[in-house]
C-alpha cells in the first residue's frame, strides 16, 4: 500500500517549514543568544578585572595612607623632641637668670647690711658718747 500523495505533500511542507523556520527564526534567535552569552562573559571578565584593579588601588591607598601616617608621627616626634629641647634650654636659661638675680640680690643685701652695720656702729659710738656725756655731765674723751 502506497501512501496517499497528500502525506508526501504534508511531509514536504513540514520539511519546507522546518527549513524556513530554522533559517528565518531559529538562526537569528540563536545568534542573538550567542551574542548575549559572549556579552555576559565579557562583562564578567571586565567586572573581575575591575574588582582586582579596585583591590590593588585599595591596597595602594592603604599603603600610602600608612606611610603618610608614619611620616606624620615621625614629624610629631621630632617636633616634640625639639620642643622639649627648647623647653630645657628655656628652663636652664631662666634658672641661670634666677641664680644670677639671687646672687646679685645677695651681694647687694650683703653690701647693704655691711653699710648698715657701719652706720649702726658709728651711730652706736655717737649715741654712746652722747649717753656718757649726759651721764657724766661732761664730755668724755
Amino acid at each position: 500500500m502506497l501512501p496517499n500523495l497528500s502525506v508526501f505533500w504534508v511531509i514536504l511542507f513540514v520539511l519546507v517549514l522546518t527549513f524556513v523556520i530554522e533559517r528565518l527564526l531559529l538562526r537569528p534567535v540563536m545568534s542573538v543568544i550567542r551574542a548575549r552569552e559572549q556579552a555576559i562573559a565579557s562583562a564578567r571578565e571586565l567586572a573581575q578585572r575591575s574588582a582586582s584593579e579596585a583591590q590593588a588601588a585599595t591596597a595602594e591607598f592603604e599603603r600610602k595612607t600608612a606611610a603618610a601616617r608614619a611620616e606624620i608621627y615621625r614629624q610629631m616626634d621630632e617636633m616634640r623632641r625639639t620642643a622639649l629641647g627648647r623647653r630645657a634650654e628655656i628652663v636652664a636659661q631662666t634658672r641661670a637668670e634666677a641664680e644670677t638675680a639671687v646672687a646679685e640680690a645677695l651681694r647687694q643685701l650683703d653690701a647693704e647690711s655691711r653699710a648698715a652695720r657701719r652706720r649702726l656702729e658709728a651711730d652706736a659710738e655717737t649715741l654712746g658718747a652722747a649717753a656718757a656725756d649726759r651721764i657724766l655731765g661732761r664730755r668724755a674723751s
